[in-house]
C-alpha cells in the first residue's frame, strides 16, 4: 500500500547506508540570489548596498560638464510594479518587465563667481526604460517566450604566473611570464626573453624593456630600481676579489671619465679608474641575490639610456599609439587612464581579491577590497614574484583551476550590460550639457536614456548566454537554469578551445559535474552545477565539507572554494565513523589536492557530506551510478532531460531519493500557500478554506503549449475535506507523480533473444503498452493568422469563405473562428478570413460565379489558416486579441 508524508510525497523505503548531514539546497537558487541581488527591489532606496544597479549608476554619476557648470548627480531609482501578469505577458507576447526610474539632481554653478557659487539646483524623476523581472521559477518572459540567462564560467580576473617550454632558445628551456588581468582594462604582461631581458606589454602591442614601466611608475634611476630589487653591500676598493666582476648598486662619479652607473660590472678598466680617482669605497649588489640566478641587471645595462618619469611615459605611449604626435600632457593622461583611473581601469573585488592572496602574504600590507585600481606596489610585487619564479622557488598558475575560473551569474551579465548603455548615455549627456540654456533646462532635456534600452535589449534578445528555455520536462528546466557555459562574449570560442580547458580537473570535484557534458563539439565547455555546489559573492563555486578534529567527525558544516580547499585533506563521504563520530580505520585514502594519499585518521581535516555531491542533479537521479561506465552515465543525464510528458506519469520503483526535490524545485507543481482544509475540487481549480478563515483559490494550467512543444498539464492530487499543511502538494505538473519527479513508466525487460524478432538493435513489446496508453503523450501546436488593413481594403475574419463548401465549415463557428473541442485534420479551415483582391480580367467561371453568388465572390480572395500536412488533432484553446479593444477575449 502506498504511504505518503505530511508534505504530499510517497514515503520511500531508503537503504542508504550513510545518513543525511546536508539537504539539498535550493536548486535555482543561484539564479534568484543573483537577479534579486542585482535589482535590490525590496530594499528601500537610501538602504540600498553598492553593488548591482545601484553600484553602477554611483560608478558613473556624478556627471560633470565640459566647462564645470554642470553637474548630474544621482539620487535614487525606483522599480514600478509590472503591467501584465506572467501568464498576460506569454499570451500577448509582451516582456513581463516592471518601469525603472531615476531620481537625478541638477546643480548649476556661476563659474563667474569667484566662490563658484551654486545658482541653481533642479531634482526631477526620470522615466529610463522596461527592465525585465525575474518571475518566481528564475526565468524571463522577452517578447513572450520564456527565457534563461545560463550562468558565464570564465577566466577570474587577478594575477597569474606561467612557463612556456622553450628549450630551442631559453638556457633554462622555459621562457616566465606574468599577467595582470583586470576585470575592465588594459593587460600588463611581463615576459623574460631568451636573453633574459625582462619585457612589458600592454594590450599584446609592442614589448619594451620592463625597467621603462618602473621609471613611469617614478623609479627614474638605475640606482633607485636596483634597491628596489636587490640588498647593496659597501666594499673597500683595495679588496680586488670582492669587487672585481661585482654589480655597482650605486652611480660612481669619476673625476677623469664621468659618472659610472649602477648596474654596470667592476671589469679590470673600471677597477683600474676607481683605484686612479682614489675611490676608497663602492656599493655593489649582494652577490647572493644575483650570481647564478635569473635578474633584473641585464635589463637595466639593456635599458641603458637612464631616462625620466616623463621620457619613460613617452616611450610608453609611442609604443601603445605608433605615428600619432605625443606631448607630455597627453601621455601622462593616457598612462593614467590606462592602469590608476577606476573609471578605464577595474580589477573588481575578485581581481584584487587575487592579487591579495598572490602577492601579499603579509595580511596587514593587504590593500582593501574595495582598492580596484593597480597601486605601484602591485606591479612590483608580480616582478619580484616573476624573478622568484624564474629562479625555481615560486608557484605557477593553472589556468583550469577552479581558484582561477569564476562563475558570472545573471545578475552580474546584466549588470555588464548595464554599465555599457550608461557609458553611452553619459558621453551623449556630457555632448547636451555644452549645448542648453542652463537658465531653462531640466535634467530630461539632457538625459538620454535610449542607450540603457537598447543595450538591455539587446543582451536579453541576442546574447549568446540568453538561451530559449528547454521546457521539455521539469528536469530540462531546471538542469538548463544550472547550467555553465565557457563560451559567450568574454568567454572561449569553441573552435580554438584546447583539450586542457574541456578535460575533468580535480578542482570540479563537488563544483562541477564530470559526467553531464553534451556529446558534441562544446564537451567540457558546457557542464551543470554539481548537486551541492554554491556560488560566492566573489563568483568562485563552493562545496560544503564536514569539519574532522583529531579524527573526529562534527557536524559543522564548512563551504570551500577550490583553492581554500587545496590546503586540506579530505575523507571520502563513506568512510566507516562509530556511533561517536570517530573514524573507525586508522588509515584511510582520501583527498589532497589532485593525488590520494593513505593518511592517518589525524591528518584528516574534512570530509565529505553525501557520495552526491560530486555530481550534478540528472546524474544524481540515476539508480546504482557507481555501476554505470561514465560514457553511458552521460549519456543517461542527457536524455533524460528529452523525455516527454506522458498522459499518465509514474514515478519509478527504484529512484536514489531526489525524485521530490527535483519536482518541487522545478515549480511545475501547486503547492499549499497556506496549511487548511480543502474546500472544493475539480480539473480546473481547487478552493482551499485556510487557518486564517480565508478561501485561497489556486488555478490549475490545463493543456498550455511549453517551449517545445510539449504540454503543461496540472492535476489534482487532494480531495474534498483533506487536510493541508503548507508546502503540501494539490496538484500533479507535467512528468510528476504524487509530488515526485516521474520521466517515464516502470516496465519488465527481459534480456533474451525471441526468435530473431530483437535481432541487433530490434526488440519487440509488448501490445499491452500501447493499449494502456504507457507511452502516449500530448503535444501542443500553436497557429496563429492575422487581419490586417490591406491598400486595397480591410481583410475580415469571416465564415463566409467564397468557393468553400459547408462541409469544409462546419468545424468554424459564426464569427469564422473553429470551435474548441473540434477534431481536425490536415487541411482543415481554423480560421477563416478573407483579403480584398485588385480588379483583373474575370474568366468565364468567374462570370458564373458571380452570376450565382452575386458580387461577393468578384472582390475577395480566401486566405483562411489551415491545418499543415502532418498536423492533426483536437482544439483545445483560443485566443484572440484585437488592437481596438484592450481586452482579451478567450
Amino acid at each position: 500500500m502506498e504511504e505518503f508524508d505530511r508534505l504530499g510525497k510517497r514515503k520511500r523505503k531508503d537503504f542508504s547506508k550513510l545518513p543525511k548531514i546536508q539537504e539539498l539546497p535550493n536548486l535555482i537558487e543561484v539564479q534568484k540570489t543573483s537577479y534579486f541581488g542585482f535589482l535590490q527591489k525590496e530594499v528601500a532606496p537610501d538602504k540600498r548596498k553598492n553593488f548591482g544597479l545601484q553600484g553602477v549608476l554611483n560608478e558613473i554619476f556624478p556627471i560633470v560638464s565640459m566647462k564645470g557648470n554642470i553637474t548630474l548627480e544621482f539620487v535614487n531609482f525606483t522599480l514600478g510594479q509590472p503591467k501584465f501578469s506572467v501568464t498576460e505577458c506569454k499570451e500577448r507576447e509582451m516582456s513581463y518587465s516592471v518601469p525603472l526610474k531615476f531620481t537625478v539632481r541638477m546643480i548649476v554653478t556661476d563659474l563667474e563667481n569667484p566662490s563658484k557659487k551654486v545658482k541653481e539646483i533642479k531634482e526631477q524623476e526620470i522615466y529610463v526604460c522596461e527592465i525585465p523581472l525575474m518571475t518566481e521559477n528564475g526565468t524571463f518572459i522577452i517578447n513572450g517566450a520564456e527565457r534563461v540567462i545560463v550562468s558565464q564560467l570564465h577566466r577570474s580576473p587577478g594575477v597569474s604566473f606561467d612557463e612556456l617550454e622553450d628549450k630551442l632558445f631559453s638556457p633554462f628551456g622555459k621562457i616566465y611570464t606574468a599577467k595582470v588581468v583586470p576585470y575592465r582594462g588594459s593587460w600588463l604582461e611581463f615576459e623574460f626573453d631568451t636573453n633574459e631581458i625582462l619585457y612589458a606589454r600592454i594590450d599584446k602591442k609592442r614589448k619594451f624593456f620592463a625597467t621603462i614601466m618602473l621609471r613611469a611608475l617614478g623609479y627614474d634611476t638605475n640606482e633607485e630600481i636596483i634597491k628596489l630589487f636587490y640588498k647593496s653591500i659597501e666594499v673597500s676598493v683595495k679588496e680586488r676579489d670582492k669587487v672585481l666582476n661585482k654589480k655597482l648598486a650605486k652611480n660612481v662619479v669619476l673625476a677623469k671619465g664621468g659618472a659610472v652607473l649602477a648596474g654596470r660590472t667592476i671589469d679590470t678598466d673600471l677597477y683600474d679608474s676607481l683605484l686612479e680617482n682614489d675611490i676608497k669605497k663602492v656599493e655593489i649588489v649582494d652577490p647572493a641575490d644575483i650570481e647564478e640566478k635569473i635578474n633584473l641587471i641585464p635589463t637595466i645595462i639593456k635599458d641603458n639610456v637612464n631616462p625620466t618619469k616623463e621620457d619613460a611615459i613617452m616611450e610608453i605611449y609611442k609604443k601603445m599609439r605608433p605615428g600619432q604626435p605625443v606631448t607630455l600632457e597627453t601621455a601622462k593622461i593616457f598612462f593614467d587612464n590606462m592602469f590608476f583611473n577606476s573609471k578605464r581601469y577595474d580589477l573588481g573585488k575578485v581581481g584584487r581579491y587575487k592579487i591579495n592572496k598572490k602577492l601579499y602574504p603579509d595580511k596587514e600590507k593587504q590593500f582593501g577590497l574595495e582598492v580596484r585600481v593597480l597601486k605601484n606596489e602591485d606591479i612590483l610585487r608580480t616582478l619580484k614574484y616573476l624573478l622568484k619564479l624564474s629562479n625555481g622557488s615560486g608557484e605557477k598558475d593553472d589556468i583550469d583551476h577552479f581558484g582561477n575560473r569564476r562563475v558570472r551569474a545573471v545578475g552580474e551579465l546584466v549588470e555588464n550590460q548595464f554599465r555599457i548603455g550608461l557609458v553611452r548615455m553619459e558621453r551623449f549627456i556630457r555632448e547636451k550639457m555644452s549645448m542648453v540654456d542652463t537658465e531653462v533646462a531640466m535634467p530630461t532635456d539632457i538625459v538620454n536614456t535610449k542607450p540603457i534600452f537598447a543595450a538591455l535589449r539587446e543582451f536579453f534578445g541576442t546574447n549568446q548566454l540568453s538561451q530559449f528555455m528547454d521546457q521539455t520536462n521539469p528536469l530540462a528546466e531546471l538542469t538548463h537554469k544550472r547550467r555553465l557555459s565557457a563560451l559567450g562574449p568574454g568567454g572561449l570560442d569553441r573552435d580554438r578551445a584546447g583539450f586542457e580547458v574541456r578535460d575533468v580537473h580535480y578542482t570540479h570535484y563537488g563544483r562541477m559535474c564530470p559526467i553531464e557534458t553534451p556529446e558534441g563539439p562544446n564537451i567540457g565547455l558546457i557542464s551543470s552545477l554539481s548537486a551541492f555546489a554554491r556560488i560566492n559573492d566573489l563568483g568562485f563555486i563552493e562545496t560544503p565539507y564536514r569539519e574532522v578534529k583529531n579524527g573526529v567527525v562534527t557536524n559543522k558544516i564548512d563551504f570551500l572554494a577550490a583553492d581554500e580547499e587545496d590546503a586540506f585533506t579530505i575523507a571520502q563521504a563513506n568512510a566507516p565513523v562509530d556511533e561517536k563520530g570517530n573514524l573507525v580505520e586508522k588509515m584511510l585514502v582520501a583527498r589532497n589536492k589532485g593525488d590520494f594519499p593513505l593518511v592517518p585518521a589525524e591528518k584528516i581535516n574534512y570530509m565529505d557530506v553525501s557520495p552526491m555531491q560530486l555530481v550534478s542533479i540528472s546524474t544524481a537521479l540515476i539508480p546504482f551510478l557507481e555501476h554505470d561506465d561514465a560514457n553511458r552515465a552521460l549519456m543517461g543525464s542527457n536524455m533524460q532531460r528529452q523525455s516527454v510528458p506522458l498522459v499518465k506519469s509514474e514515478a519509478p520503483i527504484i529512484g536514489t531519493g531526489i525524485e521530490y526535490k527535483v519536482a518541487y524545485d522545478s515549480e511545475v507543481m501547486v503547492l499549499a500557500k497556506n496549511a487548511g482544509v480543502v474546500e472544493y475540487v475539480d480539473a480546473n481549480r481547487v478552493e482551499v478554506y485556510n487557518d486564517s478563515e480565508k478561501l485561497d483559490v489556486y488555478t490549475l494550467i490545463k493543456y498550455k503549449r511549453s517551449n517545445q512543444d510539449t504540454y503543461i498539464n496540472q492535476r489534482p492530487i487532494v480531495r474534498k475535506g483533506q487536510k493541508l499543511i503548507k508546502g503540501q502538494v494539490i496538484a500533479d505538473g507535467p512528468c510528476t507523480e504524487r509530488g515526485e519527479l516521474a520521466l517515464g513508466q516502470n516496465v519488465m525487460v527481459a534480456l533474451m533473444p525471441w526468435r530473431g524478432y530483437n535481432f541487433e538493435d530490434a526488440m519487440v513489446v509488448n501490445e499491452n503498452l500501447l493499449k494502456d496508453d504507457k507511452f502516449s503523450s500530448i503535444h501542443v501546436e500553436e497557429f496563429s493568422i492575422e487581419a490586417r488593413d490591406t491598400k486595397l481594403g480591410e481583410e475580415e475574419i469571416t465564415r463566409d469563405i467564397p468557393n468553400v463548401s459547408d462541409e469544409a465549415l462546419c468545424n468554424l463557428d459564426d464569427g469564422g473562428i473553429v470551435r474548441i473541442g473540434a477534431e481536425v485534420n490536415p487541411g482543415d479551415i481554423l480560421v477563416g478570413k478573407v483579403t480584398p483582391k485588385g480588379e483583373s480580367e474575370s474568366t468565364p467561371e468567374e462570370k458564373l460565379l458571380r452570376a450565382i453568388f452575386g458580387e461577393k465572390a468578384k472582390d475577395v480572395k480566401n486566405a483562411s489558416l489551415k491545418v499543415p500536412p502532418g498536423a492533426a488533432g483536437i482544439v483545445v484553446d483560443i485566443k484572440i486579441f484585437s488592437r481596438k479593444e484592450s481586452t482579451t477575449k478567450s
